[in-house]
């Protein structure tokens, strides 16, 4: 009779403590049971719209928050779209230099939408044309790998580099557009470049003033991502 009692104890015992133990790892679950749970709670993560690029996309010269970047997370917000702006917009940055970052920014962000502005630092070192159409390729690819839209930035050189070396080099953004397949901005100072009053004492970054046209440029061929992956 006694050995039946504490035969029954111990059978309570170990069923409290599987019970103990059982509640302790659903407490301490690991970050992929976390994130499962969230998602079945229905909770939902902003999606990120990533901006890779140089002093053209990061503000040179301005205060940050007058940059392009800057005024289009301003009209997202203004349009009620459900974008983060991510500017990942470093000065002086070349495609090599995009090719490093991208892979632990798209970890990162896990961006919807990757908006490429390199090549013209790449230009101005006067690398071959072909060399920084191969690269470009290469950073849309990385983006496109990790599922992201792409926009890609044509950029123009100023004309002392000569007229053959110039137009090599302003082909090689539609280019590279077309064999990745992903939408081109042409010209990403359009209607600023060749206005001395849009543009800073180096005449090679653009005014605050000139913030607001860069944009104008650039949404027409972004708008239509934000719409679509809404």
């Amino acid at each position: 009779m006694t050995e039946a009692i504490e035969l029954t104890e111990t059978k309570e015992l170990a069923k409290s403590r599987a019970t103990a133990e059982a509640k302790t790892a659903a407490d301490t679950a690991g970050p992929i049971e976390a994130a499962e749970s969230t998602q079945a709670a229905g909770q939902t993560v902003t999606p990120v719209l990533l901006v890779l690029g140089d002093s053209l996309s990061a503000a040179y010269g301005l205060p940050l928050d007058q940059g392009w970047v800057n005024l289009l997370q301003a009209r997202i917000d203004e349009r009620a779209l459900p974008y983060r702006v991510v500017n990942a917009a470093i000065s002086g940055d070349t495609i090599a230099g995009g090719l490093s970052r991208l892979p632990a920014l798209l970890a990162d962000h896990q961006p919807e939408i990757v908006l490429i502005e390199l090549g013209a630092n790449d230009g101005l070192r006067g690398f071959p044309p072909s060399k920084i159409e191969d690269d470009l390729v290469t950073l849309v690819e990385q983006a496109q790998a990790a599922d992201a839209q792409v926009v890609l930035i044509g950029l123009r050189l100023p004309p002392n580099y000569g007229p053959a070396y110039t137009k090599r080099f302003q082909r090689l953004f539609a280019n590279a557009a077309e064999r990745t397949g992903v939408a081109l901005v042409p010209r990403l100072l359009a209607g600023v470049a060749d206005d001395l009053a849009l543009m800073q004492a180096d005449g090679l970054h653009p005014t605050a003033e000139a913030q607001p046209m860069i944009l104008e440029t650039v949404w027409p061929l972004l708008a239509p991502l934000l719409i679509s992956t809404d």
